[in-house]
C-alpha cells in the first residue's frame, strides 16, 4: 500500500487533503516536499507530520483547511515549478517546505515575489531566509548546528583533530562543513586541528579516495554533513577499511535508511537533530508523540515533528491574526515570541529563524538513541 501511495503521488504530483464537513470556502495551504528522488525519505517523513497536524486541526476561523501537496522530486528546477504551481494555480495563502536547503532556495524567490509566506520545516542553510522576509523556518540553522557538533566532538568525545567530508553538490553540506570547521578550530585553539578536508558529489558510491586521504591523517572524528544514503555507504566502506574515528553528521542523516542500509557500520554514528521523542517534556511534544504513535505505529522522528510544527505555526498565525490573508499571516508569524511548538519554544529573529535548542542522537543497537540536548548560548 505504501509503494502504491508513493506511485500515485509521483504520477499525479498533486495530493489534496481537505475537510468537507464545512460549508465555508476552504483556506488552502500548500506543501512542496520531495516525495520522489534522492530525498524522498525526508519528504515522506515530513509529510507524515503534516498529515497528522491537518487531521488534528483541519479548520480555523470557522473555515476548512485544504492542504495541497506538490512533489518537488528532489530537484531544484522541480522545486521552483512546484512553488509556482501552488501560488499561480492552487492559489494557496501560505506554503510549508521544503526538506533540503537547495530545494527551499529554489522555491523561495517565487514566494517572496508573490508575497506568500513560507514556513520551512528543515532547510537549515542560512541563505534560505536571508533577505527574504516571507520565508520562515521551524528548524535551527547551520551555524548553530555546526557549532553544536564541534562542541560535542571537543567536549564530549575529547576530539583534538577532525576530518571533514563534504558534498559539493549540496548547499546544505558545504555550508554546514564550513560552520563546523570554524567552530572546531575555535574550540581547539589550533588552526591545524582540521587535518583533512575532502569532497564528493551526491550519488557517488565509491568513497575510496576520500577515505584514503582521511585515514592517512588519523583524525579523532570524521564530520560528514551529508544526506542519509551517502552516510550509510560511507560508513560501510569506512568499516571495511578499519576506520576507528567516530563518524559525525548533521540532521539530514536522520532516516531509517541510515540504519537499514548501513547496518552494523552505522553503529556509533552521532548527529545533531531537532527533536527526540525520548526527550519530549513539553505538553505539545507529548500530545504529538502519542498521536503520531497511534496513527503510524512507530516513534516519530525530527522531520515528522518539524512538518507538524510548520503546519501548526501557519494555522496559529491565521488564528492569532484573525485573517487568512498572506501578508497578515507573514506579519503575525514574525511577531511570535516563545511560541509553543513540538520541537521547543520558538522565537523568530529578524531573519525568520527560530532561536531554539538542538538534540544529539546516536545509533546504538540498531536504533536512534537520545544522547543530549544542547541549548543556544
Amino acid at each position: 500500500m505504501k509503494k502504491m501511495a508513493m506511485f500515485l503521488i509521483a504520477t499525479m504530483c498533486v495530493c489534496v487533503l481537505s475537510v468537507s464537513v464545512f460549508a465555508a470556502d476552504p483556506i488552502k495551504i500548500g506543501v512542496y516536499e520531495p516525495m520522489t528522488g534522492a530525498m524522498a525519505a525526508g519528504g515522506e517523513q515530513t509529510w507524515e507530520g503534516i498529515q497528522l497536524a491537518h487531521e488534528m486541526r483541519g479548520e480555523v476561523l470557522g473555515r476548512p483547511i485544504e492542504v495541497v501537496l506538490v512533489d518537488n522530486k528532489s530537484e531544484k528546477v522541480e522545486a521552483a515549478n512546484a512553488m509556482a504551481r501552488l501560488i499561480d494555480k492552487e492559489k494557496v495563502v501560505a506554503v510549508v517546505g521544503s526538506y533540503g536547503s537547495s530545494l527551499s532556495l529554489a522555491g523561495g524567490p517565487l514566494a517572496m515575489k508573490a508575497g506568500i509566506p513560507v514556513m520551512g520545516c528543515s532547510p537549515t542553510n542560512p541563505l534560505v531566509t536571508k533577505d527574504n522576509p516571507y520565508y520562515f523556518r521551524a528548524c535551527f540553522i547551520d551555524p548553530f548546528q555546526g557549532e553544536v557538533m564541534a562542541r560535542f566532538a571537543f567536549n564530549e568525545l575529547g576530539a583534538k583533530t577532525a576530518a571533514i567530508v563534504q558534498d559539493v553538490a549540496q548547499d546544505y553540506s558545504v555550508g554546514l562543513a564550513s560552520f563546523f570547521r570554524k567552530a572546531f578550530i575555535e574550540f581547539t585553539g589550533d588552526e591545524n586541528s582540521i587535518v583533512a578536508m575532502t569532497s564528493f558529489q551526491s550519488g557517488d558510491s565509491d568513497f575510496t579516495a576520500q577515505l584514503t586521504n582521511v585515514i592517512a591523517k588519523n583524525p579523532d572524528v570524521i564530520f560528514m554533513p551529508s544526506y542519509y544514503q551517502d552516510m550509510a555507504q560511507f560508513a560501510i566502506q569506512a568499516k571495511q577499511l578499519g576506520v576507528t574515528a567516530t563518524l559525525l553528521g548533521g540532521d539530514a542523516i536522520e532516516a531509517p535508511e541510515l540504519i537499514t542500509v548501513g547496518g552494523d557500520a552505522a553503529e556509533g554514528i552521532r548527529f545533531s537533530t531537532h527533536y527526540s521523542a525520548e526527550a519530549a517534556e513539553r505538553e505539545a511534544s507529548k500530545v504529538f508523540a502519542e498521536a503520531y504513535q497511534k496513527k503510524y505505529n512507530k516513534v516519530p522522528n525530527a522531520f515528522a515533528a518539524l512538518g507538524y510544527d510548520a503546519y501548526m505555526l501557519i494555522v496559529d498565525a491565521i488564528e492569532a491574526g484573525n485573517s487568512a490573508e498572506p501578508q497578515m499571516i507573514r506579519d503575525t508569524l514574525a511577531s511570535f515570541k516563545e511560541h509553543e511548538a513540538v520541537t521547543g519554544l520558538l522565537t523568530f529573529d529578524e531573519n525568520g529563524d527560530p532561536i531554539k535548542s538542538a538534540v544529539i542522537l546516536g545509533v546504538e543497537g540498531g536504533q536512534f538513541k537520545y544522547i543530549a540536548t544542547v541549548d543556544p548560548k
